[in-house]
């Protein structure tokens, strides 16, 4: 078994970290910022991830996984270094990676022998020909390593299965000895028949950033898909459902919605499109699936006003879910960022629920009355607006819903609930591409 440390305890780090340790490897999660250590150490897991912490005291438990703010000893006592610090948007759409380059020097000045360094983060193509040249800028001249691009794959809601159980795993390297020392650290999901895809540093990273900016250009295509049924009386379920079953396409990510957001897909699109300007490129489809993307959002502020008549000033909205998505409490680039600083600046009166997500969104909209439960939020509201689609939501009491609503309007961004009973109930509605269906439909 391989002694594995991990720079960085944010999602990649620490979904990485403990899933390598349920390998049965001894894995030190290192950071310094002491109060997400300090939050391990007591047993509290800093971030929403379902199945985390389970995975991570399954692990301290059997003394493979520990917490640590000395990176430096970290560092000197591994085998196999992970680099997973942020890589957060910067100017111009760039990739800010002050913090890998801060690591990769951190890493240089404390090689004491033969590692592997391995970067999780997700980097621009050619970030690992300049960890290389900072690692050796660094370290003495006698001591040897090698460099291995390993990006991930990991959904939030569903990482830790996506870890445990995934589709491939990318080793970008042109060391036969890294490749070797990565597949003993792999080796459970070898044995599973899990694809190792072994490759250059630069196609590595690469595959991560036309990995995700794809499945941005399926988002964006299929709510463009959605709008076009609003306007011509099509049903986007009836349509996705027939795209879906052919196997070109595959039903997955063709789910139309207030348009994506989270850690990976606006900030990677963004990157790769500056990376392409920078070449002297235009990546034509990934510029204008961020467009659309915006435009969706925007789309989406405007139907809640179309619903109130053009006008929300002095109403109040609910909104039911804040979180990019359900199963997260990841509010980066949510649609209800949008919809509420609209909302806001519209002089409408603004309450919120999610389940998890309600802490983080207070502290960027402090003013903002946040619920405990769907039915206070819905409480008074002249209009409710569903942002993400939680389980508790599709099965509200829609009954329950207008009775405590002061109008029964009402905007369902995910198409979970029932037109049919939508309808039966006298709401006013809007929906993503289903406003012309059939009033009896289900």
């Amino acid at each position: 078994m391989k002694k594995i440390t991990f720079i960085g305890t944010g999602y990649v780090g620490l979904v990485s970290g403990a899933g390598v340790s349920d390998f049965g490897h001894n894995v030190i999660c290192a950071d310094i910022a002491s109060d997400k250590i300090d939050q391990l150490l007591d047993g509290e897991i800093p971030i929403y991830e379902p199945g985390l912490n389970n995975l991570v005291e399954r692990n301290v438990k059997a003394g493979r996984l520990t917490f640590t703010t000395a990176v430096d000893k970290a560092i000197q006592d591994a085998d196999v270094i992970f680099i997973a610090v942020g890589t957060p948007q910067g100017e111009n759409g760039n990739a800010d990676l002050s913090a890998v380059y801060k690591v990769a020097e951190t890493i240089g000045n404390n090689l004491n022998g033969y590692k592997v360094v391995c970067t999780k983060s997700t980097v621009p193509i050619g970030t690992g020909a300049q960890i290389l040249q900072i690692i050796n800028q660094y370290k003495s001249n006698e001591i040897e390593f090698d460099y291995v691009s390993n990006p991930e794959f990991l959904r939030e809601g569903s990482a830790v299965k996506d870890f445990l159980w995934p589709d491939r795993v990318v080793l970008g390297t042109p060391s036969e000895k890294a490749y070797e020392v990565m597949m003993d650290v792999y080796r459970p999901l070898f044995i599973n028949e899990t694809p190792i895809v072994k490759t250059s540093i630069q196609t590595a990273e690469m595959i991560k950033y036309a990995s995700n900016a794809f499945l941005a250009l399926k988002i964006s295509y299929i709510n463009e898909i959605a709008n076009l049924c609003d306007e011509v009386d099509a049903d986007i379920h009836e349509v996705t459902k027939a795209m879906g079953s052919d196997g070109r396409i595959s039903p997955k990510f063709l789910h139309p919605g207030p348009g994506y957001g989270g850690s990976c897909f606006p900030k990677d699109t963004n990157a790769i499109a500056s990376l392409a300007r920078q070449k002297g490129l235009t990546l034509r489809t990934v510029e204008g699936a961020i467009k659309a993307n915006q435009y969706q959002k925007d789309r989406m502020v405007d139907k809640v006003k179309h619903l109130c008549n053009g006008d929300v000033s002095g109403k109040t909205i609910a909104i039911l879910g804040l979180a990019f998505k359900q199963e997260t409490d990841d509010i980066r680039d949510s649609a209800a960022l949008d919809m509420i600083k609209a909302l806001l600046k519209s002089n409408a009166v603004v309450k919120a629920y999610d389940p998890i997500a309600n802490k983080n969104m207070s502290i960027k909209f402090p003013e903002v009355n946040y619920c405990l439960n769907w039915e206070a939020a819905v409480e008074g509201a002249d209009a409710t607006v569903i942002l993400t689609e939680w389980r508790e939501f599709r099965g509200m009491d829609l009954n329950k819903v207008k009775e405590l609503m002061h109008q029964p309007v009402l905007l369902d961004t995910r198409n979970i609930l029932p037109i049919k009973e939508l309808n039966r109930l006298g709401f006013k509605y809007d929906n993503v591409g289903r406003k012309g269906i059939n009033k009896d439909a289900l």
